[in-house]
């Protein structure tokens, strides 16, 4: 192993960045090229990594944000693409990224936190993560209507849509007072293009655009954006019908005028977050899905 030098938010370095891509697709099978290129790589997802000449070997990247929870907004880091590649696995770079990712950032949020598959739960907990454990939050749901028309989609392919989505979810306010994310645009837009391209409408009524997918009799609601406060029992009657027997959100709802249950999250992923203030991490909540890292 050649000497390796350590690099970070180098987005603009063409040369790095399609070697940090190409990892990405080694790793995980994910592109960041045309969320780069369409302008929504921005100063809050930074890479760190280590490179071999001009080639990225190593990374554990930043998305800085903040976090609404019961009103209050916390500064917070969500660290995310730790990735190495496997000619230079068990070396200890993934550590050394962490402590240079601890080290900028501890001083400066309330919270640090990250999600983890269940091969890597181990790791984490040396650097003072502690695990999480998340809720789902879902619905029974029974109605007599039949939308009269089909919702409107979002084309993420048309210029002016993915523009009306760009700056739609720029004036967002807060999806939950209770439990959810703010100043997380550029994680919302990469699921717009990668995840949900196919699963964006837009209620002009209401003035909300959801996320949402129907599967059998469950209704799956990604996300709802929003500029101001909404009734989301209207929201639920322009997208269900009489099919539909269950609304499973996948964030924190907080709506006064729906009952809600939940139950322990049975993803794959982990949660664990180190705390670096004296604020406490709340319990039983769900983070949102579309702003995570």
């Amino acid at each position: 192993m050649g000497k390796l030098r350590f690099i970070k938010d180098y987005k603009g370095d063409e040369g790095l960045r399609k070697s940090f891509n190409a990892l990405a697709n080694n790793i995980f099978g994910i592109d960041f090229e045309e969320w780069y290129q369409k302008g929504f790589w921005g100063s809050h997802y930074i890479p760190f990594s280590y490179a071999n000449g001009d080639q990225v070997i190593a990374n554990v990247s930043v998305n800085i944000l903040h976090l609404m929870i019961d009103g209050e907004t916390r500064k917070a880091v969500q660290i995310g693409t730790v990735m190495t590649h496997p000619d230079y696995r068990n070396k200890g770079l993934s550590a050394a990224l962490m402590h240079k990712v601890l080290q900028e950032y501890e001083k400066k949020s309330d919270f640090i936190y990250l999600f983890a598959n269940q091969s890597v739960i181990d790791f984490y907990p040396k650097f003072g993560f502690e695990a999480v454990e998340e809720y789902e939050y879902s619905m029974e749901f029974r109605s007599n209507e039949t939308p009269s028309v089909s919702v409107p989609k979002l084309d993420v392919k048309n210029v002016n849509d993915l523009h009306f989505i760009q700056q739609f979810a720029f004036e967002r306010i807060p999806l939950s007072q209770k439990f959810s994310t703010d100043n997380a645009i550029g994680i919302f837009m990469f699921y717009c293009l990668n995840v949900f391209p196919d699963d964006i409408y837009f209620l002009e009524k209401e003035n909300v655009i959801v996320l949402f997918k129907k599967e059998h009799d469950h209704l799956h609601i990604f996300d709802i954006v929003s500029k101001n406060e909404f009734n989301i029992q209207q929201v639920l009657r322009k997208i269900t019908d009489d099919s539909i027997r269950k609304i499973v959100f996948h964030y924190t709802p907080d709506y006064p005028n729906i009952q809600v249950e939940r139950k322990k999250y049975s993803g794959s992923d982990v949660l664990f977050v180190k705390s670096t203030s004296q604020h406490r991490f709340p319990l039983q909540i769900k983070h949102p899905l579309t702003s995570q890292a």
